[in-house]
């Protein structure tokens, strides 16, 4: 779960929705100061149980450089809804609602997936990497979830349909943030993202958290075929996929690396200023002919 620091929009980021092909998604947006976009736009996506919020501290940093930044919720996440299949919230499926997304902006975007939307922006990199001017894979690794944060996961997954959300809250989430000195107001914001969330898609998505295959192979083939820059960025402390395992998909990639000193799983969160530098340093050499 990625606690974002603050919650208040800093200037120049509004909260907005996409209409999409597939739905309406809500999203924040961060604009240059000038109103003026000179660079092409990017799209981030948050992971399990995340949303648009764990972003805030990287938005207006990375529109500064002169260019549109939009961050979503996923369906089913926090204020974005969903439907009661199951199916719907596999990786394939999620992966289309990206893709829908990047159609309704209209350019080409540099795509970040964290953590588990890393996994899912893979399935949008696979099947079009024409809509993608560059991609980052944030703090995610080659398949399912192996380091610590796979506990989290297989906790939801098996004690949801049991004992129920509010359960799992004050036992065990609520009790966690507060033991990490998570400020009342955010953890207030977590109680309310936690419980916004679709329940078939919580389930779902920690299925697929747990389940999801390596299909690093297909994307080197389908990077390396349409000349797509790849940038691996992780927190050198790392308790999700170990570091180990993520700097050797880099190596697989063929892919630039960065590792944010001082961070864990959310390095936006973590270290917002040093991930922000480290996305557009990449972004603008992604456009330069």
């Amino acid at each position: 779960m990625s606690t974002p620091r603050f919650l208040t929009l800093p200037p120049g980021v509004r909260r907005t929705d996409i209409e999409t092909s597939r739905g309406a998604f809500a999203a924040l947006e961060a604009l240059p100061g000038s109103g003026v976009c000179e660079r092409g736009p990017a799209l981030l996506v948050p992971g399990f149980t995340g949303s648009k919020e764990d972003f805030i501290a990287v938005l207006q940093t990375l529109a500064g450089a002169g260019r549109r930044v939009v961050a979503l919720d996923m369906r089913g996440q926090y204020e974005t809804p969903g439907p009661d299949e199951a199916s719907a919230y596999s990786c394939a499926e999620l992966g289309a609602d990206i893709t829908a997304v990047i159609e309704a902006i209209g350019d080409p975007v540099h795509l970040v997936g964290h953590s588990f939307g890393g996994l899912v922006t893979r399935e949008t990199v696979i099947t079009d990497p024409s809509l993608i001017e560059s991609y980052t894979v944030m703090s995610s690794g080659p398949g399912a979830i192996t380091g610590g944060r796979e506990i989290e996961g297989r906790v939801i997954l098996a004690a949801l349909p049991k004992v129920g959300l509010e359960h799992l809250w004050s036992t065990r989430m609520e009790p966690n943030a507060i033991a990490k000195g998570v400020p009342p107001e955010i953890v207030a914001f977590l109680r309310r993202r936690m419980f916004m969330n679709s329940g078939t898609g919580l389930m779902s998505m920690a299925n697929e958290l747990l389940s999801c295959p390596d299909r690093v192979d297909q994307l080197v083939k389908v990077a390396g075929a349409a000349g797509l820059p790849v940038l691996v960025l992780y927190g050198e402390d790392d308790d999700a996929w170990a570091p180990e395992e993520q700097a050797l998909m880099a190596e697989r990639l063929t892919a630039r690396k960065v590792v944010i000193p001082g961070a864990a799983h959310s390095p936006a969160v973590e270290a917002p200023e040093t991930t922000a530098s480290a996305l557009t340093r990449f972004w603008n050499d992604a456009e330069r002919p």
